[in-house]
């Protein structure tokens, strides 16, 4: 037995390439049409440049008569007049004088993520409360709320503006997803044993999201949304090799809870890069379940494969009360002792502290992720959900101050943070 005997031949990887390149390959072929379908991958390119645009977006809010439109004025005026606050006095508002002698490591800064910001009514209460309490905005936002219904409303091209003038990056969540009915046989919780490996996009699904984003991508310019079947993976990294600008983050719901199945898919982001080395897998969720030396070994593989700046590692410090994990859930204390080795990770939370989230009236649900705005507002659960979303922007903070005092840096929203 030979470690190089895992080596793959060329002739297997002609082998690959030949079923690629097949012309007679209605997988292929069909995703041809698909991008056809926009225009063409110029087409498509120039679109989106255009529909993402902060201008175009203001215009278009404009022609909605849309209150969004003052709100960003605003959120614009904010920053121009540097009223959100600088690093340098975060730090020495949170560590007082011992933060004039300290260094900060910035080699493997941890980027400060929040999800799921529902609702822009969300984000402009962070923003409000995070400058008349001297608070970070996070330099990553996570979204899962119904498209369609969002695009309706205003939310989506708030949402898609308001990031690009705070300096984050955003990842929504596509419609055509296992809760859509996709799969016949699934329902409720009645079900849910046949959940496992069993949602996601069967059948013609995968195309269908593919769909769904190149409309997003083109008509308000998505460009990052969440990922969370092997096929529809692959798919991405077939639009990107093509020329689509797509990017995408795996789910927790993919599962990846070890490290071979890390290294696995790391290899086929590898494998179908474009020729400058960059991949549409922007970010990498791992399972709730990951320990500190999967993800150091994780690590290892990520940058033997040449991915460490562009794949970023994206673990929940925090998770909803109820509904996805057992409580208590906090991987705080754990993110601190990997932080000065691993680089690009981003600290995820989802729900707030234990001791504050779990005493709420109405504490914080991964299933109200899924709950139409009219029930939510029918029920009387819009300032409960808002009230939620603050305790995770709490976590948030205290993340950054727990980083700060063990002498670790992390990415804010850029543009607000100096």
């Amino acid at each position: 037995m030979d470690i190089k005997d895992l080596q793959i031949t060329q002739t297997r990887l002609d082998e690959v390439n030949a079923v690629l390149t097949d012309p007679t390959n209605d997988l292929v072929s069909d995703l041809f049409k698909l991008i056809e379908k926009y225009g063409g991958i110029e087409e498509i390119r120039r679109r989106a440049a255009e529909a993402g645009k902060v201008k175009n977006i203001m215009l278009r809010l404009g022609e909605m008569r849309s209150p969004f439109v003052k709100d960003l004025e605003w959120l614009i005026e904010q920053k121009e007049k540097g009223a959100f606050i600088s690093i340098d006095d975060y730090r020495k508002k949170t560590l007082g004088d011992k933060a004039v002698g300290m260094t900060f490591d910035t080699t493997s800064a941890v980027t400060l993520e929040i999800s799921a910001c529902q609702y822009f009514s969300f984000f402009m209460a962070q923003a409000r409360q995070a400058i008349e309490k001297g608070e970070l905005m996070p330099g990553r936002f996570i979204r899962v709320r119904n498209m369609k219904e969002q695009e309706s409303d205003g939310d989506l091209l708030a949402m898609t503006a308001a990031m690009q003038i705070i300096g984050a990056s955003w990842c929504e969540t596509l419609d055509t997803k296992g809760t859509d009915g996709s799969n016949v046989h699934l329902g409720g919780p009645e079900t849910i044993t046949g959940y496992f490996g069993g949602v996601g996009q069967p059948n013609e699904y995968a195309l269908k999201w593919a769909d769904e984003f190149l409309y997003y991508h083109t008509n308000f310019g998505v460009k990052e949304v969440l990922n969370l079947n092997p096929g529809t993976v692959l798919i991405g990294y077939l639009l990107y090799r093509l020329g689509v600008d797509i990017q995408f983050k795996i789910s927790v719901f993919m599962g990846n809870d070890n490290p071979y199945a890390v290294m696995w898919t790391l290899m086929l982001a590898r494998l179908l890069a474009r020729e400058d080395g960059t991949t549409p897998l922007i970010g990498f969720n791992f399972s709730n379940s990951v320990d500190n030396t999967t993800i150091e070994a994780s690590s290892h593989v990520r940058k033997s494969l040449g991915l460490e700046e562009n794949v970023r590692f994206e673990h929940h410090i925090t998770e909803t009360w109820k509904s996805i994990v057992r409580q208590p859930y906090n991987r705080r204390d754990e993110l601190m002792e990997i932080a000065p080795t691993v680089p690009n990770i981003s600290a995820k939370h989802e729900g707030g502290e234990v001791d504050v989230d779990s005493k709420r009236d109405h504490p914080s649900d991964i299933l109200d992720y899924f709950v139409p705005r009219a029930d939510i507002e029918a029920q009387g659960l819009m300032d409960a959900m808002t009230r939620n979303y603050l305790d995770k922007h709490e976590s948030v903070n205290i993340t950054a101050r727990a980083l700060m005092e063990h002498g670790q840096t992390f990415v804010a929203a850029t543009e607000l943070h100096k």
